[in-house]
């Protein structure tokens, strides 16, 4: 199974040939939105109008075990990203 990754690098590549600028400046400004983005949803939520909103769970410590040799071990408490699509979002 295939799975078409999207990347800076290919968002800059298709910005610089729709719009007709340099792919480093393209690039640039990516960084600086996905930047912009990231610091936005480690202070509360991310909310983007007609795509969706992002925001930050806190997972508590709790009692993991494994299937195959029955062990018991903890698994740390953890920050996870949860994303929740927009209504207008058609996927």
């Amino acid at each position: 199974m295939s799975q078409n990754k999207v990347t800076r690098e290919t968002i800059a590549k298709k910005i610089s040939q729709e719009f007709g600028i340099a792919y480093a400046t393209a690039y640039k400004k990516i960084d600086i939105i996905l930047n912009i983005w990231s610091r936005k949803i480690l202070e509360s939520y991310l909310n983007i109008a007609s795509i969706g909103s992002f925001k930050i769970n806190y997972k508590s410590s709790r009692v993991g075990r494994n299937p195959k040799t029955k062990e018991e071990f903890e698994i740390k408490p953890r920050k996870t990203v949860s994303f929740r699509k927009s209504k207008k979002l058609n996927l």
